[in-house]
């Protein structure tokens, strides 16, 4: 597997939470910041109920490497209603 290009999306309905492991430099700092989100011992690691979005946004936007960014859903879903026309 090439973890280099892998990404992995993890939604709440609301936003989605992109994670690429290769960019991931492991500062634990998501977390020790919101383990009730970010949890490594867990499978899946990333539990998007354990927190309300705008914090999820927080603690993701503080990723020092950028292997956690977001978009909104309703984002998505209108960018995809404008290919469509």
């Amino acid at each position: 597997m090439d973890l280099k290009n892998l990404t992995k999306k993890y939604s709440n309905g609301e936003i989605t939470v992109v994670w690429k492991p290769g960019v991931c430099i492991h500062s634990a700092i998501c977390f020790h910041s919101l383990p009730q989100v970010f949890d490594p011992g867990k499978r899946p690691w990333i539990t998007m109920a354990g927190a309300d979005t705008e914090r999820i946004i927080q603690q993701v936007n503080n990723c020092p490497s950028g292997a956690l960014s977001f978009f909104r859903n309703a984002d998505e879903t209108e960018k995809m209603r404008q290919i469509s026309r």
